[in-house]
């Protein structure tokens, strides 16, 4: 019995009345949640010590009717990795243990700060977390650290917003995957003081600006004789893609070998294939756009996410933020995969 005549173990709304706090504002504090002033907090937690309250994993979602809503904004390209990523989220949501989790897309201009500055907002206005695959610009950063702020916690997935307050990235380590790009090349490429051409979606685009700087530090350190001999951005089109290197080879490039850190490799085997040219070519994500590529030998190899263990674990993660469970950090773990026509699943 308690100091109430109640029978039985104190409850979150108990420690809500002693601290003389809202519900909503106790089970922020006592699930580890960002918005709530110091002084508050102290309150609440004095409860829960003079309460002798033992908070349980997962209660405060429980105790939820209508579960948690979330937003994953992601690119509107054409581009089957992202299709992809949008079809495993869902499918994330509705699977066992997650089926009180409700997701919306919304598809942006992946390559514009301001848009994606305004969906950040929006999602945060009326979600309860966010995913999404972030651009590396202060805006984007300001614009996190105001949906966390306010109790919105967001993870960013595939493309990482390091300076910002964001819950957790997902993905893989995107300076290893160009460190293994620049190791197959230096590898595969017939000229030991060949040319290479470095494709990107956009240098704003974190993880490819990570690929571009650990394929560089990697090429250096191991195939001095080799160089970047330039570095296109085809926004991870296809028609942009085969633009930019056809204008590339057609101003006298002529690389031993062209990694495309990026989406659009149809674009980059059209390009070559109308040059006449026959360089090593290393692409990213296993796709119905890539893997046809790579069985006719104008890829040579691939280096790959899964798509489906970043959407479970994005999930796990917001999960984890929203009702203040641990996650199996092992789980979480998003490894590079190297795929070449011998062993394509």
């Amino acid at each position: 019995m308690d100091d109430q005549g109640r029978i039985g173990a104190p409850t979150l709304r108990d420690v809500a009345r002693r601290a003389a706090v809202s519900l909503a504002t106790a089970d922020r504090v006592v699930n580890r949640r960002p918005g709530v002033r110091a002084a508050t907090i102290e309150r609440v937690e004095a409860a829960v010590r003079e309460l002798g309250f033992e908070r349980h994993a997962g209660a405060a979602a429980l105790a939820r009717r209508s579960g948690f809503h979330v937003t994953a904004i992601l690119p509107r390209f054409a581009n089957p990795f992202v299709a992809g990523l949008a079809e495993e989220l869902a499918e994330a949501c509705r699977a066992e243990g997650q089926r009180r989790l409700t997701l919306a897309l919304d598809e942006v201009d992946r390559f514009s700060p301001a848009i994606l500055v305004d969906a950040l907002a929006r999602a945060a206005r009326g979600s309860d977390a966010v995913i999404t695959m972030g651009l590396d610009d202060p805006r984007v950063a300001e614009a996190i650290d105001a949906a966390v702020a306010d109790g919105v916690p967001v993870v960013t997935l595939v493309s990482d917003v390091p300076g910002s307050k964001r819950h957790r990235y997902v993905g893989i380590d995107n300076r290893a995957a160009g460190r293994v790009a620049a190791t197959i090349i230096g590898r595969f490429a017939a000229d030991p003081a060949g040319q290479v051409l470095v494709v990107l979606g956009s240098q704003n685009l974190r993880d490819h600006r990570d690929r571009l700087e650990g394929f560089r530090a990697a090429l250096g350190e191991s195939f001095p004789g080799m160089s970047v001999a330039a570095v296109l951005e085809g926004a991870d089109d296809i028609d942009r893609t085969r633009a930019v290197v056809h204008d590339a080879l057609a101003a006298g490039a002529r690389p031993c070998a062209v990694y495309n850190a990026g989406a659009g490799s149809s674009g980059v085997a059209a390009a070559i294939r109308e040059a006449g040219l026959a360089p090593v070519v290393i692409g990213h994500e296993l796709t119905s756009e890539t893997r046809p590529l790579l069985e006719e030998g104008i890829l040579d190899a691939l280096i790959a996410q899964d798509p489906g263990h970043e959407a479970r674990s994005a999930v796990r993660c917001l999960m984890a933020a929203l009702t203040g469970t641990v996650l199996n950090e092992s789980q979480e773990r998003i490894r590079i995969e190297v795929i070449f026509p011998d062993n394509l699943p």
